[in-house]
């Protein structure tokens, strides 16, 4: 809920893609640039046991590959939440450390 308050306070519009377990599911960030491309960021812990937030594919990826890893994830974890940022910008409002995609 805050990451979409934040995001909406940014000036962009994001909302929940798919609900998952409110108590066990993992989460999902995509961030849609509008322009058929698209980022998506999955949570790691670091060598610290810190959450981070990993870019999963370069961003800029087509929409269909995006798509694709995000009917793969829900296949294997159906509890998974999975949030949408539209932004132009590509701006993910994460507050969490982002690891960019090497």
């Amino acid at each position: 809920q805050a990451l979409i308050l934040r995001a909406s306070h940014g000036g962009a519009m994001a909302m929940v893609f798919n609900r998952g377990d409110k108590d066990a599911g993992g989460c999902l960030v995509r961030v849609n640039t509008l322009d058929g491309s698209s980022s998506l960021f999955s949570p790691i812990f670091g060598p610290e046991g810190e959450r981070i937030w990993q870019e999963r594919v370069e961003s800029g990826t087509d929409n269909q590959t995006i798509d694709g890893l995000i009917e793969k994830d829900l296949r294997i974890d159906p509890d998974l939440w999975v949030v949408e940022i539209e932004d132009r910008q590509g701006r993910h409002f994460l507050e969490e450390t982002v690891k960019k995609f090497r």
